[in-house]
Order: C-alpha cells, then structure tokens, then sequence
C-alpha cells in the first residue's frame, strides 16, 4: 500500500492556476470521469488540489474568469479545458456549485494509521463510526484541519468516498489533513490507545462533559453517526464518553457541529 507525500512520478509541485493553459479547446468535456479518477470542484477544492504535490491531476475545465480568481501558475503544459457554466454543470452532480472550475485527478494514496500516531501528541485524532454522509464528513474534516487535528480516522466501508461533493464541504481540508481508513475501526481504537491516546466517545447520555473527561495527553475524539451514534463494540473500545452540555432545549447536534465544539475543546484545554 503506498503513502501519500511519495514519489508520485510527478517532478513539479501542481499550483493554482492564473490565466493561461496549455491545451484550450471550445468544445464540452466527456461528461464522465475516467476510470479510477475523482473529480472535485469549488474554488477552495480545486485551487486546493492544486497546489497538492500528492495529486496526480489529469484535467482541469474552467471558465476565464474562475481562472482569474485563482492565485498563481500552473506549469504551461497543464491540460486545460476552457468551458462556459452551463457546460460544466453537466460534468458535475445535479445542482453542484462548481464555481467555474472542474478537476479530473486521481484518489490520494492510502495511509497506514501508524503513519500518524507517531507526530505531535497534541494534536487530536478524530475517529468516525460509520459517519456516511459526505456532507458532514467533509465538514468534520474543515474543523479537523482548522483545529490542529493531527488525522481523521474512518471505515472503508460505512463512510463516503473520495468525492467533489465531501472535498467541497472540506473547503480544501482533504488534501492537507491525513485521512486513514481502515477495515476493522475497533483494532483500530486499540493501536491508538497503543501509541498512548486516551479515547473519548461523544455520547449524548454520558454523566461526564467533555470538558471533565479531557486528559492534559494526547486524545481521540470518537464520534458515531447521527441518530444512531456510536456501535456498542466501538464504545467498548473508549476509555470515556463524554456529552456536550447542550441546553435541554435541544436534544442533539449535528455530527459535523459536534465535531467542530469538541476540537475546540481540545484544542483549548
């Protein structure tokens, strides 16, 4: 399995893109993706992707004035598609707010988990039990990265893929935050807790908050899905649960919400 930050087979750092291509065509793009390749859009995704030396790009569309708005050069050989709006609403998910900018690239390399647990001990690990929607995953990955996590941890199955619409919500956050998946996510709780992590589960029904449950250590930050929140196995395998002291008025919040408070926490203590 390869890591990402190795030799991809590409000498030049991508960078954000201003103002000239090397390849323009008038006409549309295929419509489709090509076979094992993911494609992003936004402003803050794309120039994002970018400027990631980890990334394999294969194709950019665009409008000239989206271009405009990036900030820098890309190599003069980079494949650039010019494109009006309504042709690259039809390369993206229905409704997608691409903001004049479609990537082409390949997935990012796989991480090990160990990768990750031998770096700064305080920064936190945010674990995701079977989290599925996109939406909130990529919103948890913005805290993460706004909040000095040190990786995001997940399933292979039970949690989204690689996607335009999880790298939109990340704003950017996927291609500098480690994210790790891994098949089995108890194992994976137990080599945190190997490399000396202390494992708070988020649980609305805890006695303790999270701000008594807090270790001055390193930690991990396990949260469940919504509604159903955290399997009884994964519980099993924290060392606490904590609750967030929300008023009463409200039964719960939103997992991506949750999140971002319980960074905070961490990150404040």
């Amino acid at each position: 399995m390869s890591k990402r930050g190795e030799n991809r087979g590409d000498d030049k750092p991508a960078r954000a893109l201003r103002g000239r291509a090397g390849r323009m065509k008038n006409g549309r793009g295929s419509g489709r993706a090509s076979a094992g390749t993911v494609r992003l859009w936004g402003h803050h995704a794309v120039e994002a992707a970018l400027r990631n030396p980890d990334r394999r790009h294969r194709k950019l569309w665009a409008t000239r004035e989206a271009v405009e708005a990036l900030d820098g050069e890309l190599p003069s050989d980079f494949p650039v598609e010019w494109a009006q709006a309504a042709d690259l609403a039809r390369l993206v998910a229905r409704d997608a707010p691409h903001q004049g900018l479609v990537l082409e690239c390949e997935p990012l390399d796989d991480l090990f988990l160990a990768d990750v647990l031998d770096g700064d001990p305080a920064r936190p690990v945010v674990v995701l039990d079977q989290v599925t929607d996109p939406h909130n995953v990529g919103a948890i990955m913005r805290s993460a990265a706004a909040f000095n996590a040190c990786a995001i941890v997940t399933q292979d199955r039970h949690a989204p893929p690689e996607s335009g619409t999880l790298a939109k919500s990340a704003s950017g956050a996927l291609e500098i935050l480690p994210w790790v998946r891994v098949v089995n996510l108890a194992r994976a709780l137990e080599e945190i807790a190997e490399a000396g992590y202390w494992r708070i589960g988020l649980d609305g029904e805890a006695e303790t908050t999270l701000a008594e449950a807090l270790p001055a250590g390193p930690v991990a930050l396990v949260l469940g899905a919504e509604g159903d929140g955290m399997r009884r196995n994964i519980t099993q395998h924290c060392d606490a649960t904590a609750r967030l002291p929300i008023s009463d008025a409200m039964e719960s919040l939103n997992v991506s919400n949750a999140a971002a408070i319980a960074l905070y926490a961490a990150e404040t203590r």
